[in-house]
């Protein structure tokens, strides 16, 4: 069964809805959340108790016109379909049979019970949902993931040249033949991102390191001779 559950504006803003007791609103949004992919639900007391309702509110309901009960305790959402609408796929049939096929639908999408002119609602297949996920799925569906192609050598130095980038076109080509051309644990997904990421990287290296015993500071404590030893000796300390 969907998890997700959609409300339309045209129940909810509607002047019979906004002119119901909260605690009847409150009700039918219980009843709406607990229903099953048809509309259907029988755990009345429990969207009563979580809805902290009444038995009065179920009857309002009843008497606008925004729930149908059957004679075996269950209702159904009458304006369901107007709120909800699933995918095939996704769709599980209600239980209630006995009670499904007394229901007919009427042109704007709500049920009825059966009369004549009303197309029964059985014969209904499911549409496609409303629900966020479903639409995201379909975007994704349809715009195809755009698939990674290995550069070529000359490609590479290509655009190395047209981006004037301090990168090896050889060196880059073959760190990345070998590793299968994964950065890090992704497959690459653009080149030309990597290549600018490798150039900023070796202008970073190539920048002079700072003299941190510089004649500026230790001019009145050591000889030129005893700086360049210090710089030496902490050379490795500082950049390895």
């Amino acid at each position: 069964m969907a998890e997700r559950r959609m409300f339309t504006k045209k129940v909810t803003d509607s002047d019979a809805f906004i002119e119901l007791p909260s605690s009847a609103q409150a009700l039918y949004f219980h009843l709406n959340q607990g229903a099953d992919d048809d509309g259907f639900n029988n755990q009345i007391q429990n969207a009563m108790f979580k809805s902290h309702s009444t038995t009065d509110d179920l009857k309002v309901l009843m008497m606008k016109n925004f729930i149908i009960r059957f004679e075996s305790g269950v209702i159904v959402i009458k304006h369901w379909r107007l709120h909800n609408t699933l995918r095939k796929d996704r769709y599980t049939p209600t239980n209630f049979q006995e009670e499904f096929q007394l229901l007919g639908l009427k042109d704007n999408g709500s049920y009825t019970l059966n009369d004549v002119g009303c197309q029964m609602v059985a014969n209904r297949l499911p549409q496609v949902s409303i629900g966020k996920n479903s639409i995201d799925k379909n975007i994704k569906e349809n715009n195809k993931r755009k698939v990674f192609t290995k550069p070529s050598l000359d490609e590479l130095q290509s655009y190395i040249d047209e981006k004037q980038l301090n990168v090896d076109a050889q060196t880059f080509f073959d760190y990345y033949e070998s590793n299968g051309w994964m950065v890090g644990h992704n497959h690459m997904k653009d080149f030309k991102a990597t290549l600018r990421r490798w150039s900023r990287t070796n202008q970073s290296k190539e920048q002079p390191k700072p003299n941190w015993l510089g004649k500026e500071i230790v001019k009145d404590v050591a000889s030129d001779e005893e700086l360049e030893e210090m710089n030496k000796l902490l050379e490795d300390f500082k950049w390895n």
